[in-house]
């Protein structure tokens, strides 16, 4: 056998968006790229800003002897004192460069927090619905995942529910906000609540309980709407953060793991997250986007190119009857599947060269999702498919 049985079930489980895929590569060699609609991708079509191009260009000119040699495990000092002093402004907490490790994006990030973390058998609590790598990033380390459902009609914290699914095997919850696939952002109120309840817990079984959050769509918010510090929240607490969105570079594998100075036994956390990034085989975050990123930490892409897409898509599909809530941040929507069978509506909307996820592939069947991150030209030259899809369905919006 090739592969193990673990491996070939969770080819099985994680297969939805590779699927999309596949199919996306069939329909369009036979409709032309230009008639299929593909939402099923969170791969920014934006380009990096200006700022950034504009470094890039700097440091390609400017060659420093030796900066594409190993540096310390944690990465970059001038990096990490970067990083540091952003977060440190919004969560009014003494962040310095100690509490800071650059790795090779969020996914690694998590990856180093988890191996640092458990202990084999102990579980993780998810939130429903869930970026569908979690389950197997958890597994990597030797963990369980425990799955909570979110409030069903707005994807907000269930704190009572978190609670109850809180057991002496418990060691961590993954928070993910703005949310993928939903867009929902948890406020102030929620995350304060949480803090309280852990602090709660933490009492009670005589540990710590760790909060991963877990941030790559943090500065793409809508609306006002504001994405509170974890650190100002919960007293143990880890962010783990990416520049594939904020900075549109997916594919450059770059982010970082930031500890709240006030978590207990902070100091022997990153001594092994540190260890941790090196053994797992990242070494270190790439060392060219590192320099990169430094002086990037307060840029953006373009928020409005986003919100202009969202309220394109939003306006227009629940004018026709598709039911979601309006998501306050990333570039998602998670409808409500119109029948019941999210899988055979996703293959209903195939007929219309729309291509979507269902949400069983983020634990939450009856729904799909929608990425808006592509260009705004395929999104209107998909409505009239959408309507016709709406229409066979007989889908109302009264």
């Amino acid at each position: 056998m090739a592969i193990s049985r673990k491996v070939t079930d969770f080819l099985e489980r994680s297969s939805w968006i590779r699927r999309m895929f596949e199919e996306g590569e069939r329909l369009r060699k036979v409709h032309g790229a230009e008639n299929i609609f593909d939402f099923t991708l969170g791969n920014p079509v934006d380009e990096p800003p200006a700022a950034f191009q504009k470094e890039f260009l700097r440091l390609a000119q400017n060659p420093r002897p030796g900066m594409h040699r190993y540096m310390n495990n944690a990465g970059y000092e001038e990096t990490r004192k970067a990083v540091a002093e952003v977060l440190a402004e919004s969560s009014g907490k003494p962040v310095n460069a100690r509490h800071v490790i650059m790795t090779c994006g969020a996914g690694g990030a998590i990856n180093v927090v988890l191996k640092t973390l458990l202990n084999p058998g102990e579980e993780v609590i998810i939130l429903i619905p869930f970026f569908a790598e979690y389950s197997f990033y958890i597994d990597n380390h030797g963990g369980m995942p425990r799955e909570v459902q979110t409030d069903p009609e707005t994807f907000q914290l269930d704190i009572r529910a978190i609670a109850e699914a809180i057991g002496e095997n418990t060691s961590a919850i993954i928070l993910n906000s703005p949310n993928n696939p939903t867009g929902a952002v948890y406020p102030r109120e929620s995350l304060e609540e949480l803090g309280r309840m852990l602090s709660r817990k933490e009492k009670e079984m005589g540990r710590p309980i760790y909060l991963i959050s877990d941030e790559p769509y943090r500065r793409l918010t809508y609306d006002g709407i504001e994405v509170p510090d974890i650190f100002s929240c919960v007293k143990n607490s880890v962010i783990v953060n990416s520049h594939s969105k904020d900075l549109a570079l997916p594919g450059e594998r770059i982010g970082y793991i930031a500890v709240n100075p006030d978590m207990e036994e902070v100091g022997r956390f990153l001594e092994g997250a540190i260890f941790c990034n090196r053994v797992l085989g990242f070494v270190n975050a790439p060392a060219l986007m590192q320099r990169l990123v430094t002086g990037l930490q307060r840029e953006s892409v373009d928020i409005e190119t986003y919100r202009r897409k969202r309220n394109l898509l939003y306006d227009r599909l629940t004018s026709l009857g598709f039911d979601m809530i309006r998501p306050g941040g990333g570039f998602y929507l998670f409808p409500r599947s119109p029948i019941a069978d999210d899988v055979e509506f996703v293959r209903l909307a195939q007929k219309y060269n729309i291509l979507v996820v269902p949400g069983a592939g983020f634990g939450a069947p009856g729904h799909f999702r929608i990425a808006y991150c592509i260009e705004e030209d395929v999104i209107r030259r998909s409505l009239p498919a959408w309507e016709k899809l709406a229409e066979d369905l007989q889908i109302s919006s009264e």
